[in-house]
């Protein structure tokens, strides 16, 4: 190339000078921006275009359904069992009637003394009045003693009575009704909140539009702990995903009896339900 047409000559005319420039890499080269412009053009048309269909499919599609999920918590209420009302007690027996009292004699001990010192009271009865009289400490009119045998002298009601033995509870067994229920840590808010976080509904369902309520019955111990999860009702293709949820939810705040921390069953209700928009 001559000197006075270097300055003026293209970068690739100077590289190729004295090469062959039909082999094809000099077309590549010379090319190469206007190659780089068309395929982007081509490429920001392409996405133009996809996203104006897509855009316009929306404005024409008056007919779609939108499908959204609606998690709602639902508190099991406690069955209140009917107060068995007490009976009266039966009325006392009637007492028995008194018995009759016998005819006594009042018994006096022997003793010497002088006739004119014996006073009229404290002489002893005739031997033949003794022989129907019972012989006591006091002197008593009433009716001849028969045979009547007196009845045992009542305590009056003062008898001692045994208090019923205290039964031990068993704190370590699983109890099924307690005091206070255990609960998700925050109460209903915060479970309502883990479970629009953690709650995941099954594809399957959403395409046969399955929903319901899925009731499920675990065991909480007596550090919170969760355990035995199962599924007792509610549709079948919403049933694992609910024990997933209960399995992953971490430590609950136990259950109260007596003031005492206890080991209970725990039934937990989740809702699923489909919400449409026209």
């Amino acid at each position: 190339m001559e000197i006075n047409k270097i300055l003026s000559a293209d970068v690739l005319d100077i590289i190729f000078e004295g090469r062959n420039k039909e082999y094809g890499a000099y077309q590549l080269r010379k090319t190469y921006n206007k190659r780089l412009m068309t395929a982007l053009i081509v490429t920001a048309a392409i996405i133009v275009l996809s996203f104006g269909g897509y855009i316009l499919s929306n404005l024409f599609n008056t007919d779609g359904e939108k499908k959204d999920m609606v998690v709602q918590d639902v508190q099991l209420e406690e069955i209140k069992q009917e107060e068995k009302k007490e009976e009266p007690p039966p009325p006392p027996p009637p007492k028995p009637p008194e018995p009759p009292k016998v005819e006594m004699a009042k018994f006096t001990p022997p003793k010497i003394v002088k006739d004119e010192e014996v006073k009229e009271e404290e002489k002893p009865p005739e031997v033949e009045k003794l022989e129907e009289t019972k012989i006591g400490t006091v002197n008593q009119e009433g009716v001849k003693d028969e045979g009547i045998v007196a009845p045992p002298v009542e305590d009056a009601g003062k008898g001692v009575v045994e208090a019923p033995k205290k039964v031990e509870e068993d704190w370590d067994k699983t109890f099924t009704k307690v005091e206070i229920e255990s609960e998700y840590p925050g109460g209903s808010a915060a479970w309502q909140r883990y479970l629009n976080k953690t709650l995941r509904y099954p594809q399957d369902a959403i395409d046969n539009e399955i929903q319901g309520t899925v009731v499920i019955q675990f065991i909480v111990d007596k550090e919170g702990n969760v355990s035995d999860v199962e599924a007792i009702s509610g549709p079948e293709e919403l049933r694992s995903e609910a024990v997933r949820v209960i399995k992953k939810s971490g430590k609950w705040t136990p259950a109260v009896q007596n003031g005492r921390q206890v080991k209970s069953y725990k039934k937990q209700p989740i809702v699923f339900r489909l919400e449409t928009e026209g």
